[in-house]
């Protein structure tokens, strides 16, 4: 094979072909709000994720190159739905008879061309620019294909043949009657380029009106549109295409031999690229969203072993992109101390937002895209795994704790000591008393298994725990957990994280003082009352 046609990816290095351990279902790309972000036509997220260091390196390299020449991220944008037509032109043609094979097969050759001018016009102008081994090889095969004697020949060929089928507007009919001046054999006597009109002088004899519809015509027939029933009507169109079937007979010959194979042939390798292109179109897309909210986004640096996961000044980019408010950065990270975290805090002071910045750190990092944060220092996870609210649980025949409890013994049956687990308000279904005891099995379970996992809860006396729970689950050599609380100062939620115990009682307290309904608060109230 032509090592300028050979298939080239654009996030994978040359030669790679090592094995993906990275899984995550669809349902959890849903839940940290990929999908809404994401939406690939040609391909699913999930076929994206790597768990290999070397594969995010060169694909790290290839998204600055989107990221830092804008220029680079226009092209892909201008070339995707170009790439889109002629599969959708392949789809088409599959099965079409000669004729209609014939238009398809011209309009794919003028895609194709129309595709390599489009890449030609826009990434070579570029080149110095870019800096990545996978944009600097499109370059070298766009260069090649835009330039190649061959093409130079096809575009050539093409200009022919289009005109030629394009350019028929009128087929000329004979029809051979009988003594009874019946129909006997009806056939094409010829194409033209123009519609059909009579000769000069009979059109003065008969008084031919030009104006009408049926011009050119001593006796009009039938109007197609008006007098047929559609299957009459398409009747009519196969005879026809099988007719200039036959007339373009040797044409369709000298497609297939001159125009089609190398298209196809060029085709392949372009359209192969389809899926990472568009991938990294909509991550372009994505990643330029965030900088025009001035979010602070960094490359993460990926080990394959260990479990570390160190972020500086985090952010959730979803909720980034949605709010108007500045998002407040925070610092996690998983240690020798924190392996688990339980995370409480008041009602909507960000303890959710904050359990999905870390599942979609971990699932950006291992994209090969920047991470909303500062910096992130993280090794590869094998799967991410979610438990959020839902709703449209299966709660008739189970109820909804039993609903709660079935989907997580199914997170718990897959995990891995490579595995992020993210918990956000789980088993908020019951009593405080029944869930604080469920809860702490979990943890207890969690640790054992030695993943990471953030377990976000309105559960504040669960964090009180946490002592207990790590001597427990110390027999079994499991990780540490700790805590973390979602801030308030003086009464007002600061959406910072902080890692430490909680303080009791205190945040409902505020609270209750906010919104004047301490106990002094309601005592003036109802004094005034009765006054």
């Amino acid at each position: 094979m032509n090592d300028k046609l050979k298939p080239l990816s654009l996030l994978n290095p040359e030669g790679y072909e090592g094995k993906n351990n990275m899984s995550l279902s669809r349902g959890a790309l849903s839940d940290l709000g990929f999908l809404s972000c994401f939406n690939l036509r040609s391909s699913d997220l999930t076929e994206f994720l790597t768990d290999s260091p070397e594969v995010i390196e060169y694909r790290q390299m290839t998204v600055r190159d989107i990221t830092d020449v804008p220029e680079c991220l226009a092209a892909l944008r201008r070339c995707v739905p170009i790439m889109s037509d002629i599969c959708d032109v392949r789809r088409l043609s599959a099965g079409a008879e000669a004729a209609e094979d014939y238009l398809y097969g011209i309009t794919e050759a003028e895609l194709y061309i129309s595709l390599i001018d489009a890449l030609a016009s826009s990434l070579l102008p570029l080149e110095e620019k870019l800096s990545s081994p996978a944009m600097k090889e499109l370059c070298a095969r766009i260069r090649y294909l835009s330039e190649d004697e061959g093409s130079k020949k096809i575009r050539e060929r093409l200009e022919e043949l289009s005109v030629r089928v394009r350019d028929i507007k009128s087929v000329t009919i004979g029809v051979n009657l009988d003594s009874r001046l019946a129909p006997e054999t009806i056939g094409v006597v010829s194409v033209g380029q123009d519609r059909f009109s009579t000769p000069g002088a009979i059109e003065k004899l008969l008084r031919i009106d030009r104006r009408r519809e049926d011009a050119g015509f001593i006796a009009p027939l039938l109007e197609v549109s008006k007098s047929f029933t559609d299957r009459e009507r398409e009747a009519l169109n196969k005879a026809l295409r099988e007719a200039l079937s036959s007339v373009f007979k040797n044409n369709f010959r000298a497609w297939r031999a001159v125009v089609r194979e190398y298209v196809l042939s060029n085709a392949d390798f372009i359209l192969g690229l389809l899926p990472e292109i568009e991938f990294l179109r909509a991550a372009g897309d994505f990643i330029s969203s965030l900088d025009a909210k001035g979010v602070k986004r960094a490359f993460p640096k990926v080990f394959a072993d260990g479990r570390e996961f160190r972020a500086v000044g985090l952010v959730n980019p979803m909720t980034a992109l949605a709010s108007e408010n500045e998002m407040v950065p925070n610092d996690i990270a998983f240690d020798e101390n924190a392996g688990i975290y339980v995370l409480t805090g008041p009602n909507r002071g960000g303890k959710s937002v904050v359990t999905c910045a870390v599942g979609q750190a971990a699932v950006m990092a291992q994209l090969g895209l920047p991470v909303a944060c500062e910096s992130l220092e993280t090794s590869v996870f094998d799967n991410v795994f979610c438990h959020f609210p839902s709703g449209d649980a299966d709660t008739v025949d189970k109820g909804r704790l039993g609903e709660e409890c079935t989907r997580l013994y199914g997170i718990i049956s897959k995990i891995t000591d490579k595995s992020l687990v993210l918990l956000d308000e789980s088993l908020s279904s019951t009593g405080s008393y029944e869930a604080s005891c469920i809860a702490s099995e979990l943890l207890c379970g969690l640790s054992a298994a030695k993943c990471r996992a953030v377990f976000s809860t309105h559960l504040h006396t669960l964090a009180s725990d946490i002592p207990a729970i790590n001597e427990r689950s110390e027999k079994y050599g499991g990780v540490k957990i700790d805590s973390l609380v979602a801030g308030i100062d003086s009464g007002e939620r600061s959406f910072k994280i902080e890692r430490r115990a909680p303080e009791g009682l205190s945040y409902a307290s505020d609270i209750a003082k906010r919104y004047g309904l301490s106990f002094e608060n309601i005592m003036k109230a109802v004094s005034g009352r009765e006054e």
